[in-house]
């Protein structure tokens, strides 16, 4: 797919790249003060959206951002698609759905919702295989599992851009967050899991981690425990993988250049990658 060729729809519309503009005053460019979801799209067709949907309108909620409608939503998808189907990889591609307040003042304070219009976007990029094993670091900052956003997946990812950077300039594919109590978090856009002792655990929502799709998924096909993890259960688990709808379930083969286990994909995560595709291969609403 050229990116630059692409048919964005933006509040109602069908526009090409560079027709599909949003205001200067949106409070989403002004303040991130918006909400997303990135969905896979395998030929077409789309994988797990009304579980995407329900998250939205759950970030949405959480956001105080009134007027998203997941019926709405969900007709775009199919018109954006279809306004695309040229441009479709053969691989994956990812439907980019934001919404956002509005234009607003150049400030954190919101306008009255009845004085401005929500915007809602829509747009594909292309997705591509994921690497079949990758290392990861862990950084310095942690997230906050109080925070007034915790939970929600928000347009707010400064702090998701920087740790990445960093993670690509170190030679890994993410980086790792603990938590204000120095526990096992998520990744920049993503969920971990770790083996130990032969056993699939991965830390709870309550650690203030996102509720993933892909990690739902997996606890369902595949089992796992929900337990709180100190941080450096990555640097002595004996498996690490990663999952996100861009990534599936990822093994992690090293921790901050240290591997993990044997430097190769464990079992218990090989295991994992073939209950995912059989789950995928299933349905596409899951």
């Amino acid at each position: 797919m050229d990116v630059t060729g692409t048919i964005f729809w933006v509040n109602g519309e069908l526009l090409p790249a560079e027709q599909a503009t949003t205001s200067a005053r949106d409070h989403g460019l002004v303040v991130g003060d918006g909400v997303f979801e990135a969905v896979k799209v395998v030929r077409g067709q789309t994988f797990a959206l009304h579980r995407h949907l329900e998250r939205m309108t759950r970030s949405a909620a959480g956001m105080g951002l009134p007027g998203l409608d997941p019926e709405r939503v969900r007709r775009a998808a199919a018109e954006v698609i279809a306004a695309n189907r040229s441009a479709l990889t053969t691989d994956y591609d990812l439907l980019r759905i934001t919404f956002t307040a509005g234009p607003g003042v150049l400030g954190s304070g919101r306008l009255d919702p009845t004085a401005t219009t929500p915007t809602l976007i829509l747009g594909l990029t292309p997705g591509h295989d994921p690497d079949p094993q990758v290392g990861v670091i862990t950084v310095p900052y942690r997230r906050n599992e109080v925070g007034a956003l915790t939970g929600l997946k928000t347009t707010s990812y400064g702090e998701n851009v920087l740790a990445l950077a960093q993670a690509h300039a170190a030679g890994a594919s993410e980086a790792v967050f603990a938590n204000t109590r120095g526990e096992l978090c998520e990744g920049t856009g993503t969920n971990v899991f770790v083996v130990r002792d032969g056993e699939l655990l991965t830390p709870p929502l309550s650690a203030g981690c996102l509720a993933g799709i892909t990690r739902a998924l997996v606890l369902e096909w595949v089992g796992a425990r929900e337990v709180d993890l100190p941080y450096d259960a990555l640097l002595d688990a004996d498996e690490v993988f990663l999952t996100s709808s861009a990534r599936d379930v990822q093994p992690v083969v090293a921790v901050d250049g240290r591997p993990v286990g044997d430097g190769t994909p464990g079992p218990v995560t090989r295991a994992a990658q073939v209950a995912f595709a059989t789950g995928q291969a299933r349905s596409w609403e899951p």
